[in-house]
């Protein structure tokens, strides 16, 4: 940029005119203005633009987008007018800044025209160093690296950039043009995450397609085809998600690989073979397997390859593997006795087939070994499932493999209660916790019951203390300016500490404790408003006269219950005090008093002899034996629900009836549980409305059968729409109190149908639990499983896997039951449900391990379809389900 030489009076009317454009927004003017300043005349503007920034930041809403045009002009004259490489990386680089940095890149770069390459370098290696500047204002680092002849960034941000950059239909052409490809490809490979652009589902013809186009440019000699093999392997290696994974297989399998390659790196394949996700562990199997026949790997090596996929859970992989095997025997009879004990590794695995499949294979090549390695296969024999012990027997000659044995069912230990840890005793071991809550949120009921309830008592007895320890802990929050706003929701606890400082306005929290509740639109706004009226409630207190010790609602055990006991001593000692509950306070606190303790008669005798309006409620709540469950509808789709909408998608109603007690004591917070009838449908659009989740549970901790109902949209969310994390109530609902009837069960019946496995898992431990306790009725759950795959929310290959995993325990007899419930109306359907055989395999394999009394009689439809030709899964599961029972085919063929 050339300047232009001025006299004082010029150079400061330009400078004038210059700042007036910045405030105006109108950046393509900045160049034009700095090309009339020297380097000192912009370095004497750098004080009036930062007081500009500052100024502009501060700018209202209203004035949204004249501040967009001033931060482009501010971002274009900054980097005109710093004279050191750092300063100006700072400054192009703000987060203020480059929210509009697409619209000033070709303003930097004529501002910057006129600097030396070495000072445009390091610009350009500051700026790369930026992770958010390089990816999203590639072109701008990229110009620089041009302009400077710098060494190309390889860091993550440029390489994200330029991947972007290169995307097209053209890819080929534009990688090819790029000098930088060469140079940057290696890197791109190493990424731990792969960016989008190289995992998009393009087909291996597209021109947009990476591995393709990289092959590409491999046959050209424009990429190193050696050096992307060795990449690939490496990338592959590290290991990390399948989507991370797959763009360099993609590559390596277009590439292809050498003799050399494969017989070089059998150390890698191995490694892939064993740890490396499906995908990964198959094309390593293929070369391995490529080897193997053609002598390139030692029995050894075959056998450590062996031991790993007979581990893994992938049918196909393992069936591959005793193919392999199976050919290798043949070949090389002599190897048996170093393979054989490795093909017993899958006596163990899940599916009965591969199971025979192995035994068989043993028993094809056992003449071939000697005594000590017969003992060996011999003693694997017990990891068989008893539908292949009888074989096995036989095979070995060998006494009975235990089958004598009286079966025991293991269940995990009933989950003992934990007393909730007192309030923290110092006001610094409070703040500690609140500065932990604040940033992490609520990660559990009990550190927010301790903090919140710290927080009253601490502000009880001083609270000048507890004031100044806050101030000082969150120096700089926005809270602690006067505000109008009530903050709710994962950031409420931030309105009780405002109102603890004065900077909330009582009215205002006022208003927001009081607002009518309305109908919820869903479980998340019922138990999220709550708990939200708890904490303003709590606020406004702080904000008032009036004064509590404590909170009476502060759970006493680590489901969120209170001791009936407890909860009598609290309210007595309010009497004493002369203190009077808050509403929501005392609400919440009936609704976690444990109705069904043994010491509830003994509470609610003390709770009516206190003489106060508080302890009549608790002695009439603790007699009263009314459910405030809401009753559960099923809708069919399309079908008119009663208030003029259609659900068309939305099958499950709540239908909540008027009960009085809620009417007329209840503030109206809780009014959801029955102040007036309704009708609430399971679908809703806050499936991630996560940030008060733990806290939920602590709601109705000793009624489950009503939690259970309104936490049922959640878990709809993990079967239907497949959502992450949304069995994590089912935990709390299997430890809570109160009776367990079809809520609990359809609650239940649906974590099972998650989407997710790590769901799933919670489910099985959900069943476990409600098992152990004797709470479970199979043939409820069943029912409920049936319906859920009628109507498509659970799929039977989702069920298979939860029924494997919990049977896998030792609870044979309690997943039998269940199953033997949930087989015929499968079996028994119109059309065919996809997935029946791996449930009837669960059902098999538990009624082998249990036996088949206890309420096992005849499933329907399992011996029509165990009497049908063929050999499908489901058909030869049927046969062996039937034989486990003790019906034959031929019994019911006659």
């Amino acid at each position: 940029m050339t300047t232009t030489t001025l006299t004082v009076t010029e150079r400061a009317a330009v400078a004038d005119g210059l700042l007036a454009a910045v405030r105006a927004g109108r950046h393509a003017d900045v160049p034009g203005l700095l090309a009339h300043l020297d380097a000192a005349a912009r370095k004497a503007l750098l004080p009036e633009l930062k007081e500009l920034r500052k100024e502009v930041r501060g700018w209202g809403w209203d004035q949204w987008n004249a501040q967009v045009e001033a931060q482009r002009a501010l971002r274009v004259a900054g980097a005109g007018c710093h004279t050191g490489a750092a300063a100006a990386a700072a400054w192009i680089g703000a987060r203020d800044l480059t929210g509009w940095g697409e619209h000033t890149i070709d303003g930097i770069l004529a501002v910057l025209a006129d600097r030396e390459p070495a000072w445009l370098a390091d610009l350009a290696q500051r700026l790369a160093e930026r992770p958010a500047v390089a990816e999203d204002q590639y072109r701008l680092v990229h110009a620089l690296v041009v302009r400077s002849g710098c060494p190309v960034p390889t860091n993550e941000g440029y390489l994200l950039g330029w991947t972007r950059a290169m995307a097209g239909r053209r890819l080929v052409e534009t990688l090819r043009a790029d000098p930088q490809t060469p140079v940057l490809v290696p890197y791109v490979l190493e990424l731990t995450e792969t960016p989008g652009q190289l995992v998009w589902s393009y087909g291996a013809e597209s021109p947009a397609h990476w591995p393709g186009a990289l092959r590409a440019l491999a046959d050209e000699g424009v990429l190193d085809r050696a050096g992307l093999v060795e990449s690939c392997l490496s990338r592959l290696l590290r290991g990390g998600r399948p989507r991370d994974l797959r763009f360099p297989l993609a590559l390596l399998e277009l590439l292809g690989t050498t003799d050399e390659e494969r017989r070089g790196r059998v150390a890698d394949w191995l490694g892939m073979v064993a740890d490396a996700p499906s995908p990964v562990a198959a094309y390593a199997q293929k070369v391995l397997a490529e080897l193997a026949l053609d002598g390139g790997l030692t029995v050894a090596e075959l056998a450590e390859m062996s031991g790993a996929v007979l581990f893994r859970t992938e049918k196909k992989l393992v069936r591959a593997q005793l193919t392999l095997l199976g050919k290798v025997l043949r070949r090389a009879p002599d190897a048996a006795a170093e393979l054989l004990p490795v093909v017993t590794d899958a006596f163990g695995h899940e599916d009965t087939v591969i199971q025979e499949r192995a035994l068989a294979l043993v028993g094809r090549h056992l003449g071939r070994v000697d005594e000590q390695v017969r003992v060996e296969l011999a003693g694997a024999a017990e990891l068989l499932s008893p539908v292949h012990r009888a074989a096995a027997v036989e095979l070995f000659g060998m006494a009975a493999l235990g089958d004598d044995l009286p079966y025991v069912e293991v269940l995990p230990p009933v989950p003992e209660r934990r007393p909730l840890a007192p309030a923290a005793a110092t006001v610094a071991e409070l703040v500690e916790e609140l500065v932990a809550l604040e940033r992490h949120q609520y990660e559990s009921l009990e550190d927010f019951e301790r903090a919140l309830d710290g927080v009253v008592r601490h502000a009880h007895r001083d609270r000048r203390a507890l004031t100044a320890a806050v101030r000082e802990a969150f120096s700089g929050a926005y809270w602690l300016e006067r505000t109008d706003h009530v903050s709710h929701g994962s950031q409420g606890i931030l309105t009780v500490l405002a109102a603890l400082l004065g900077t909330a306005r009582p009215e205002t929290i006022d208003a927001a404790r009081r607002r009518p509740a309305g109908t919820p639109s869903c479980a998340h706004r019922a138990l999220t408003r709550a708990v939200d009226t708890r904490m303003w409630e709590t606020a406004w207190m702080l904000t008032t006269a009036a004064r509590v010790p404590f909170l009476l609602a502060t759970p006493t055990w680590h489901t969120g219950a209170i001791d009936p006991l407890a909860l009598v001593a609290r309210l007595r000692e309010y009497r004493d005090a002369g203190v009077e509950p808050m509403p929501v306070d005392l609400a919440q606190a009936l609704l976690r008093v444990r109705k069904g303790d043994p010491s509830a008669a003994t509470a609610a005798s003390e709770a009516a002899a206190l003489g106060t309006g508080a302890g009549a409620r608790l002695a009439d709540w603790l007699t009263a034996d009314e459910s405030l469950a809401p009753g559960l509808r099923f809708l069919t789709r399309g079908e008119d629900h009663g208030s003029g909408r259609w659900w068309l998608a939305d099958r499950l109603v709540l239908t909540v009836r008027e009960r009085r007690v809620i009417r007329d004591e209840f503030p109206p917070a809780f009014a959801w549980l029955g102040a007036s009838p309704t009708e609430i449908a399971r679908g809703c659009g806050h499936y991630h409305w996560s940030g008060l989740r733990p806290l939920w549970p602590g709601v109705l901790p000793d009624d489950r059968e009503t939690l259970a109902a309104w936490l049922l949209p959640s878990l709809f969310g993990g079967a239907e729409w497949e959502e992450r994390g949304a069995a994590w109530g089912l935990t709390a609902l299997a430890e809570a109190d109160g009776p367990v009837g079809p809520a609990v069960h359809l609650a239940l019946a649906v974590g099972l149908g998650c989407r997710h496995a790590e769901d799933r898992l919670t489910a099985v431990d959900a069943l476990l639990v409600l098992a152990s306790r004797g709470e479970l009725d199979p043939v409820l759950l069943g029912a409920r499983l049936a319906s859920l795959v009628a109507e498509g929310t659970a799929k039977p290959n989702r069920l298979a896997d939860a029924a494997r995993t919990a049977a896998a325990t030792g609870a044979y007899a309690t997943v039998r039951a269940v199953l033997v419930e949930l087989l015929p109306a499968l079996l028994t359907a119109p059309k065919p449900v996809r997935g029946t055989g791996e449930l009837v395999a669960v059902a098999a394999e538990c009624v082998e391990r249990c036996g088949g009394s206890g309420g096992t009689a005849a499933v329907a439809g399992l011996a029509e379809t165990a009497a049908r030709p063929g050999s499908t899964q489901l058909v030869v599961q049927a046969r062996r389900l039937l034989a486990a029972l003790g019906q034959g085919v031929e019994q019911a063929q006659s």
